[in-house]
């Protein structure tokens, strides 16, 4: 999931959310200083704000950074954390990628397949999700692979984890799951150049049949998205799609998670918008490869930012589940 570019666009402290967003290439950043002044010895100063979480689930303790051999290949922000690739100047600029760097994605999607369905077996009560990025870290590295979200922005992860009302961006920790939880994990791996990138949402357990109906029409949602994608198809039409679908089923759809172009860079146009829009962000044409990755809730459609600058979270605390494809294109056809 990338931030949507409203979303990047701004740039504030919030008394609730602590966040700064608008860094470097849509990187969420942490800000530079407390959103409240602590008592000082010379005096009382503001009260200081307490984020209000909307659901059960909390942040858990986040295990140090775990290191990646020298000989496997590492992406640009690899040691500092910011995407050196240049960026299009215009939403609607895409890159024609070249049947061999097609072919060299369809290895690292096949990768990122691989490992996502392990870390799905995981994914079971009493469980931690540091154990579910324990696993994605060191099956992708035995793949000659490097896990994308490790460092990228400072994420400190080889994956995203997100549990119930988590909508995206999940940070692994020591939260265990129990019975009836379902539980979103998001893998990309690089792999010789190119990134390959895929989520699912799992259930844990036996679900009720609210949370099992949840996650059948996300999943939905994106199989109808895909059986749209050809030559010559704004890709407005992809959002158009998803939400007809979920609000058919009475769903809301997040709207400041985005699905991205992908290949050399982790991301990059186009911006994959997954709610009803016309906004120009190109024509779908044989070379493009990109990710579809809605995210929808179960009641509000809104989201609020944790402090830690990257999990989101729904705004009633109801759950969210997610499932991404990166799709590509092979002659006249879109495969995943």
């Amino acid at each position: 999931m990338e931030l949507s570019p409203e979303y990047r666009a701004m740039a504030f402290v919030s008394s609730l959310q602590c966040l700064h967003l608008g860094g470097r290439d849509g990187i969420p950043v942490r800000p530079t200083r407390p959103c409240a002044t602590r008592m000082s010895s010379k005096g009382f100063a503001r009260p200081r704000k307490i984020f209000k979480y909307t659901g059960k689930v909390r942040p858990g303790t986040v295990s140090p950074k775990r290191s990646v051999p020298s000989d496997i290949m590492r992406p640009s922000y690899a040691d500092d954390g910011i995407p050196k690739e240049k960026q299009p100047q215009k939403p609607w600029e895409i890159e024609i990628k070249s049947d061999e760097d097609i072919e060299a994605m369809r290895i690292s999607g096949r990768l990122a397949r691989e490992v996502l369905d392990l870390a799905g077996r995981t994914a079971v009560a009493g469980a931690s999700t540091e154990d579910i990025d324990v696993v994605v870290h060191e099956e992708t590295l035995k793949r000659g692979a490097y896990p994308s979200p490790l460092n990228y922005g400072g994420f400190p992860k080889a994956c995203c984890t997100s549990v119930n009302e988590i909508i995206g961006h999940g940070i692994p920790d020591s939260t265990i799951l129990n019975r009836g939880d379902i539980i979103n994990v998001d893998v990309t791996v690089y792999h010789n150049g190119f990134h390959g990138d895929c989520s699912e949402t799992f259930l844990v357990g036996d679900v009720d049949p609210e949370a099992s109906r949840l996650v059948r029409v996300t999943y939905e949602c994106l199989q109808r998205a895909i059986a749209v994608c050809k030559p010559g198809i704004p890709y407005s039409e992809i959002g158009n799609t998803i939400q007809r679908h979920a609000d058919a089923n009475n769903v809301g759809v997040f709207k400041d998670g985005v699905g991205h172009g992908i290949g050399q860079a982790f991301h990059t146009t186009p911006d994959v918008l997954h709610f009803a829009n016309n906004v120009n962000n190109g024509i779908m044409r044989k070379g493009h490869v990109f990710t579809i990755e809605p995210m929808i809730n179960e009641g509000s459609a809104r989201g609020v930012m944790w402090p830690d600058g990257w999990t989101a979270a729904t705004k009633d605390g109801r759950r969210s589940a997610q499932f991404e494809h990166t799709v590509l294109s092979k002659g006249n056809l879109f495969q995943v």
